[in-house]
């Protein structure tokens, strides 16, 4: 039988697609709110689709241990995709997790790096530090946990090739870090979801951190441009920058551009989506544990961008 998932930010980036995947698996979903009939129309919209998917909504916050108590009883499995400032917040749920004493499974937000072994510098540092602390009290506690470490968000990086400080495509030059030849990992938001779900009951998963790293996904900068050119017949010229000139460009930018430079550099310069080598003692890769997924390609949603 399929677990009961509670899913904790489930109105946020990375948690709608969570909970659409849970229900497409047929999970029982419970999805944790602030309030059942929010005041914002595209968060009020968000939670109409999700009870008309059969999502259970639940009514508290992190804030609330009462409340937080109350939902975990709920269910079996609980994934958590708080945002940014939320991240520190979590060991409420640890708290919670902790008393109710039935969760099979904690799915902390993560989403990104694994930064128990990669090097992040500035604003990435700063803000996904809480993300290890929060680690390391789940292993304190002895709560069984799944970590999804799926890079690069497809929806954060493609539609922009990678520019820290654009909301668009580039339409004649397109910076690009260090040579532009250190691989990279892309990995659509959907699909995200679907190996996090496909991942809560699986005992390969337990106590794992699981790496998302479709072969279908991992480009270089250069080959992500050229792809780009050949879907849209455009020639873009090519802004090479140095680590140094990186560096430089990190200390003058403002908050978030800061932020994603920062990323961009562990990505770009230092291979951080690509260098560690999965060892079954610790990870495990989804698309080999689910080779059915039928994730997108960085080309075919290139694809869909043009």
């Amino acid at each position: 039988m399929a677990s009961k998932i509670l899913i904790i930010g489930g109105t946020g980036y990375i948690g709608k697609f969570i909970v659409g995947a849970s229900v497409k698996l047929g999970h029982p979903t419970f999805a944790l709110v602030r309030d059942t009939s929010s005041s914002d129309p595209a968060k009020a919209k968000l939670l109409e689709g999700f009870v008309s998917s059969g999502v259970t909504l639940l009514k508290g916050n992190l804030h609330d241990h009462e409340s937080l108590v109350k939902a975990i009883k709920e269910v079996d499995v609980v994934i958590s995709a708080v945002g940014a400032v939320q991240l520190a917040d979590q060991i409420k749920i640890v708290d919670a997790i902790k008393e109710v004493g039935n969760i099979k499974r904690f799915l902390p937000s993560e989403f990104g790096f694994d930064h128990d072994r990669v090097d992040v510098i500035g604003p990435a540092e700063s803000t996904f530090a809480p993300k290890v602390q929060i680690r390391r009290a789940i292993e304190a506690e002895g709560t069984p946990y799944t970590i999804v470490s799926s890079n690069y968000f497809a929806g954060c990086s493609l539609p922009t090739l990678a520019q820290a400080d654009s909301t668009g495509p580039p339409k004649d030059k397109v910076v690009i870090y260090g040579d532009g030849n250190t691989k990279a990992i892309f990995v659509n938001e959907e699909d995200v979801a679907t190996y996090t779900i496909r991942a809560v009951d699986d005992p390969r998963t337990l106590n794992k951190v699981m790496y998302i790293r479709p072969p279908g996904d991992i480009y270089t900068h250069n080959e992500l441009v050229s792809l780009w050119e050949k879907k849209t017949g455009k020639i873009l010229e090519r802004i090479y920058l140095t680590e140094e000139e990186v560096l430089q460009k990190l200390e003058r930018a403002p908050f978030p551009i800061n932020l994603l430079t920062a990323i961009n550099y562990s990505v770009f310069i230092k291979g951080e989506t690509t260098r560690i080598k999965i060892d079954p003692s610790f990870g495990v890769e989804a698309s080999e544990l689910y080779p059915d997924v039928k994730y997108t390609t960085v080309e075919e949603y290139i694809s869909n961008l043009v």
